[in-house]
């Protein structure tokens, strides 16, 4: 299939799909509505570790200290109702047998991605602040994308503060880690941007993008989804070809909103990311 023939496919699918593949440090091979921008859900996750692993390095923020496990947090709409998240909406049983306790932010940074949790997201955000997250965004080249609030903030979704992101600015966040954890970069030092890029490559929900390419594929990523929303963004290291980055971000009724691999919407994103690699070599 050629990418032609892979636009010409993604035109028959109701809503938008936007996607964004090539090699670091040059033009995208194949791009298709990059600068759409989509509901974020939890890729803005990526965004808040790299705030905190920059808070790190400056000595604001001891990653191994330990913080109160709460769920307390103040909305991003100044005056409106504290928010708490709702367990069952999340993925990760473990920060919440904490509550009442203390963890370190580094072992919450890894919950908010490996398992992609939200009360570590909005404890871990806490912590960093949001203009932090926007510093990432801007320092990482990316045009559109914003992080206007923590999880299940209603309050601030009711007011029109939300998360957004486009294919292109998650290819550009995932290659500032990459092409950071060789050479000093604008986000964090190499070891640093190498702990997240670890952290990324331990990501247990695989039902999308890693379904696509062969078992045994290192990829280093980060997906989220809510109902009509699912999307994937990763770091791709083959073994036979130069690493690739790959980013798709669908806002289609086939997301049904969970993160079984049934879904149509993972089923989209594990397509698009078979045939990634099947160009790798030519990308």
């Amino acid at each position: 299939m050629t990418w032609d023939d892979l636009d010409a496919h993604l035109d028959r699918v109701p809503g938008t799909v936007s996607a964004y593949v090539g090699r670091l440090d040059a033009p995208p091979t194949w791009t298709r509505h990059a600068d759409a921008g989509h509901y974020a859900a939890s890729t803005m996750k990526v965004a808040v570790l790299a705030a905190l692993h920059r808070a790190a390095e400056t000595g604001a923020l001891d990653l191994d200290a330990p913080v109160p496990v709460v769920n307390d947090f103040d909305s991003a709409q100044p005056g409106a109702p504290r928010v708490a998240n709702a367990q069952p909406y999340d993925n990760d049983d473990a920060v919440w047998d904490r509550i009442g306790g203390t963890a370190s932010l580094r072992w919450l940074a890894d919950r908010m991605i490996v398992r992609s949790s939200n009360l570590a997201t909005n404890l871990v955000l806490g912590h960093v602040g949001l203009p932090a997250v926007a510093e990432v965004w801007a320092l990482a080249g990316a045009r559109n994308s914003v992080t206007g609030r923590g999880i299940e903030d209603f309050a601030a979704r009711e007011a029109g503060i939300t998360n957004t992101v486009t294919a292109a600015d998650l290819a550009a966040l995932l290659g500032a880690l990459a092409t950071g954890a060789d050479t000093p970069g604008p986000l964090a030092s190499p070891a640093a941007c190498t702990t997240m890029l670890d952290v990324l490559l331990a990501q247990e929900h695989r039902e999308d993008l890693a379904a696509g390419l062969p078992a045994g594929t290192r990829i280093a990523h980060k997906n989220g989804w809510v109902r009509g929303v699912r999307h994937g963004a990763g770091l791709v290291l083959p073994d036979d070809a130069p690493p690739y980055l790959i980013a798709v971000c669908t806002t289609t009724e086939l997301a049904g909103g969970d993160d079984q691999v049934e879904d149509d919407a993972c089923l989209l994103l594990a397509h698009i990311s078979t045939q990634a690699w099947a160009a790798r070599h030519q990308l």
